[in-house]
């Protein structure tokens, strides 16, 4: 027992002391607060109640908080299968609303109305409304200008042909690799990091932008830096007077910062609450407009949702992502949604005037459409408007129909 003690000791001391010298070879020293807020607190993954893990900025909530509308009566039960089905994939809230009124509120475990969570990736989408913003009230000048114009280092290296509008489509053609597993990619950096700006200034080009749509978080980043430049203020001030405010947002939001008094993280890490979340989705709703307030331009969001052709990864044309945010064809009726890493999403169906949020620790295990069905030439044709969408979004779709029509007869 003693030597078997003993030689574990020995490999422990070895692995800590390979993973020491390679982060000292390699300048990565992100990695230790990666360790630090992960492995060294019982966890493996970044997680939605990380609030407390770095530093953040708060956006004050609302003077005038928004009235919302309940539907009285109770909530919908689930059925057996839809229950077991949100419960498999740690759902922690379930909302659906319908003509400005809300009709099904759910949550599991401890979460709570009051509680705020990690939106993830689902914070590009506010950056995308917050650039058409900029653009209405004359601090941007068009999506077609170039990104130097606001952050000189662009200028070097050929990048000086890349726009705002390349960065919103995701085609900028950058050598960021987005991979939540890989420790060594420039989204682990991104999120443990203690540097967003050297990272993202740092990037070089490695395809023609405005091409492929390519999915990386650096293209937020810095359109984040580029509203920051634009505005001269920070992000939080800027949401908070632009979209935080005017909402009727009734409880604060966080965004977290790369270091203490640094940068936004405008690729992710926006946390409030569900019922606060969805009123972003009604503001896509209802085309910019909150209460009579033209809070964003209805021609924006016209051409946000709308999916320019480039081609993808899996060599099939774009029709899944607009100017930072999502879009798909429910056959052929427009359904607009913000998604985040953990399942979190605002989904918007214009055709039933419903929002829907979900928010949750984790996506099922087989979220993506299988790579061999999408290179299927006949399983392509049939299922065309689903390509690029995560399989969770349909189930949604289908639960949030259910709910509806059985409130409607009640």
């Amino acid at each position: 027992m003693n030597r078997f003690i003993k030689y574990a000791s020995y490999i422990t001391l070895t692995l800590i002391l390979v993973v020491n010298l390679f982060i000292l070879l390699s300048g990565r020293f992100y990695l230790y607060s990666g360790i630090s807020k992960t492995y060294l607190i019982g966890k493996t993954a970044p997680g939605i109640y990380d609030l407390d893990v770095f530093p953040v900025n708060t956006v004050e909530k609302s003077t005038t908080p928004n009235d919302l509308k309940v539907k009285s009566g109770q909530n919908v039960v689930l059925t057996e299968n839809e229950e077991e089905y949100l419960s498999s994939i740690d759902t922690r809230a379930f909302l659906v609303f319908e003509n400005d009124t809300l009709l099904h509120e759910q949550y599991w475990e401890e979460h709570s109305v009051n509680q705020v969570s990690n939106s993830f990736s689902a914070s590009k989408t506010v950056i995308g409304l917050l650039i058409g913003i900029a653009i209405e009230e004359g601090k941007i000048a068009s999506v077609d200008e170039p990104i130097f114009h606001y952050l000189p280092e662009f200028k070097t290296n050929g990048r000086d042909v890349l726009t705002i509008r390349h960065l919103l489509l995701m085609s900028a053609g950058f050598d960021w690799e987005e991979s939540g597993k890989n420790p060594l990619s420039e989204a682990a950096e991104g999120y443990y990091g203690s540097d967003l700006y050297g990272l993202v200034t740092r990037l070089r080009m490695v395809e023609e932008p405005g091409k492929r749509f390519h999915y990386q978080s650096g293209n937020s980043q810095i359109l984040g830096f580029i509203l920051e430049k634009a505005t001269g203020v920070t992000l939080t001030e800027y949401m908070h007077t632009k979209i935080w405010e005017p909402i009727g947002a009734s409880s604060n939001a966080y965004w977290s910062l790369d270091r203490e008094e640094g940068d936004e993280k405008a690729f992710c890490c926006l946390y409030a609450s569900a019922r606060d979340f969805s009123l972003l989705g009604q503001l896509v709703l209802n085309d910019g407009n909150f209460n009579g307030n033209q809070i964003i331009s209805q021609s924006f969001l016209t051409e946000m949702v709308k999916t320019p052709y480039l081609t993808t990864d899996d060599d099939v044309s774009n029709m899944r992502y607009g100017w930072h945010i999502w879009t798909y064809k429910n056959q052929g009726n427009p359904v607009h949604y913000f998604r985040g890493l953990k399942g979190q999403y605002i989904i918007v169906v214009p055709n039933k005037n419903r929002v829907i949020v979900r928010l949750g620790e984790k996506r099922g295990p087989h979220y993506k459409i299988p790579s061999d069905k999408i290179m299927d030439s006949s399983f392509r044709v049939k299922n065309d408007e689903k390509l690029g969408h995560t399989v969770d979004l349909f189930e949604y779709l289908k639960i949030a129909d259910r709910i509806v029509a059985e409130r409607m007869q009640k």
